[in-house]
């Protein structure tokens, strides 16, 4: 397949799942409290097929990238319905019920990512940093690359002395000053000796943000994969969902901050890129990309802008502080504001996806 219709086909696979994920968080919390929900979509646009299955709507519409919820007076409108009926309607519910529907879209992404975390730690296990100085892989355009060296490589030594830890042959590569260093590699029980020169650069944490210089080769370290117990992948999945929260948050506040560029931004393009590359490695690559997707989501529509989740919770916590509605007039204003922030973003992340195309 081609590699542009393959990016394409990741993409909007990862994208309608995570978005009916997200739309049946609202959906079931909102059935549960007794709201009616007229249609629940897959996919969004004209509707091609629907079936009525008691009160609701199940419909496949034609764009299959996402999916929504429509729930009775959801627009504060119950106008046509019977009277019985309008005490079911979104707006007439309590601000707390409110709250919960709204808020179960985010929570249900992020209950999703830890689903694919405990299941990618059950059937894959767990990755551990190999301590031996092995290459799983090169990085395009640095020396390593340059050399000839190739994943699977096993650097036996430099320079003539026995290299036998990856943290050992980390230590040399900084110290080398930019000389030339002689590597002794084992290719499959084949001894090769590959020069190298290391090159300054910068050094990055996890954000990009700079740490300092050093001299690197552009290797990936190789990682064991070892076998856990159930309730050990269970404790495992919730813990790196908590932590790609909290890192997407820590993400974001840097930018604020100044302390990372927004250029790191990417947006649809960059998704799909990512999707992609993870797919073309397998399924567990892929399942780990979609788990961090569905965690940036669940980030994404908490963040107090209007027109997201996180908006309306805003204005719940406002009409609860109040004790009255806020008036229709003042969100829709809010609303118009937090459309023009995201159609903004949307532009500035589309030119950040098409500058790094350019870039190569």
């Amino acid at each position: 397949m081609p590699t542009f219709l393959f990016y394409t086909l990741t993409f909007v696979v990862a994208l309608a799942v995570l978005i009916v994920v997200h739309e049946f968080g609202h959906f079931l919390v909102a059935k549960r409290l007794g709201v009616r929900v007229l249609r629940f979509s897959v996919g969004i646009g004209p509707v091609l097929f629907a079936r009525r299955i008691g009160e609701t709507e199940y419909a496949l519409s034609a764009i299959p990238v996402g999916g929504y919820v429509k729930m009775l007076g959801e627009d504060d409108d119950t106008e046509g319905f019977d009277p019985a009926e309008a005490g079911r309607a979104f707006s007439a519910r309590p601000v707390g019920h409110r709250a919960l529907i709204v808020a179960a879209g985010p929570v249900f992404n992020f209950i999703f990512a830890i689903l694919i975390y405990i299941a990618l730690h059950l059937f894959y296990g767990v990755a551990t940093p190999s301590d031996l100085p092995r290459v799983a892989g090169v990085t395009p355009g640095m020396p390593a690359e340059k050399a000839g060296l190739a994943a699977g490589d096993l650097i036996t030594a430099v320079d003539g002395a026995p290299i036998t830890t990856w943290e050992g042959l980390a230590q040399v590569i900084r110290d080398s000053g930019g000389r030339t260093l002689d590597l002794t590699v084992d290719r499959a029980g084949q001894i090769v000796q590959l020069p190298i020169t290391p090159e300054r650069r910068q050094a990055t944490d996890l954000f990009g943000e700079a740490t300092g210089e050093t001299y690197l080769i552009g290797v990936v370290r190789d990682t064991e994969l070892a076998p856990v117990p159930a309730h050990r992948a269970v404790s495992l999945g919730v813990e790196r969902a908590t932590t790609g929260v909290l890192l997407v948050f820590e993400g974001l506040y840097r930018m604020v901050t100044g302390r990372i560029s927004a250029r790191e931004l990417g947006g649809p393009i960059a998704i799909a890129r990512t999707a992609g590359e993870q797919a073309r490695q397998g399924l567990g690559p892929f399942l780990n990309a979609l788990g961090f997707l569905s965690i940036n989501l669940a980030v994404l529509n908490v963040l107090p802008i209007p027109v997201l989740d996180g908006g309306h919770l805003f204005f719940f916590l406002l009409e609860a502080l109040l004790r009255r509605p806020i008036r229709q007039r003042h969100r829709e204003i809010a609303q118009q504001m937090g459309l023009l922030i995201l159609v903004t973003l949307m532009l500035f992340v589309f030119y950040n996806d098409i500058h790094r195309l350019l870039e190569g």
